[in-house]
């Protein structure tokens, strides 16, 4: 898909604009690269994305207060529960005192699952019975995040049906009792780097509900394109701040533009 910088003639822009759409960058965006190639023939592919992507752009996560809550959200199945333990090991491993609010009580094995990566990690754990109120379990973890003097307090979030309004409610809820406390410092959408233009719409509707901070894409270790991570950046203005390449605790990188967008032009 690479276009050597200043080759403008005998391009085939129908096939570089097909070949965009089909790593998930969806029409519109797709569009946008091509109409900007198109008139700069000085630009290459790889410059064109990382121009319309912002490789300067403050990818860190928030630290405005001690701790920093990090509300963690996203559909069933997109490794949701896995990128909290990850970003609990990246965190402790760097320095940070960690406490894990197992907030999916609706899942019989969610506990269990973060419980494991919470000890792996070295973080701390507050969890309560299945089915208690998962906004009760996320102020009794920010309150621990206090108790300890954490740095930050990540909150493990039911893998919500984007169609079931109810459960929207329920996530808009927890942040609500999160700031009768503290502020809520981070929402993070973890997107499955496989689940094409629907993980848009799942973005828009999060972003709505609770509002979005920022991106986690994961999977991106076997045949995920990716380019729906760059649509929902662009589209909502959340940025990408980790991706997840394995399944290993330590498969969870900060992200790099220029690492990203030359993979995705490969594919």
């Amino acid at each position: 898909m690479r276009r050597e910088p200043g080759v403008n003639a005998d391009v085939d822009w129908n096939e570089i604009e097909s070949q965009l759409i089909q790593s998930d960058l969806g029409p519109k965006l797709s569009s946008e690269i091509v109409e900007l190639l198109k008139k700069n023939s000085k630009v290459s592919l790889e410059e064109g994305f990382l121009e319309l992507l912002g490789n300067e752009r403050d990818r860190n996560l928030v630290r405005n207060q001690s701790p920093n809550v990090i509300l963690i959200v996203g559909v069933n199945g997109v490794g949701k529960t896995t990128t909290v333990g990850k970003l609990a090991h990246y965190l402790v491993a760097t320095g940070n005192k960690v406490v894990i609010g197992a907030a999916d009580t609706f899942r019989a094995a969610a506990t269990g699952q973060v419980s494991t990566w919470a000890v792996n990690a070295g973080a701390t754990l507050v969890s309560g019975k299945d089915g208690a109120d998962p906004a009760a379990i996320a102020f009794d973890a920010v309150a621990k995040g206090f108790e300890i003097g954490a740095d930050f307090v990540l909150i493990d979030t039911a893998g919500r049906l984007h169609t079931k309004a109810g459960l929207m409610d329920e996530l808009s809820k927890i942040r609500r009792v999160i700031e009768k406390r503290t502020p809520v410092g981070e929402v993070l959408l973890v997107i499955d780097g496989t689940t094409g233009q629907n993980g848009l719409a799942q973005a828009k509707i999060f972003g709505d509900a609770v509002g979005l901070s920022g991106v986690v894409v994961t999977k991106l270790d076997g045949s995920a394109k990716g380019g729906i991570a760059f649509a929902i950046e662009r589209e909502l203005g959340a940025p990408i701040k980790f991706v997840g390449t394995g399944e290993g605790i330590s498969d969870l990188q900060p992200f790099e533009p220029a690492a990203y967008v030359a993979a995705l032009i490969s594919s």
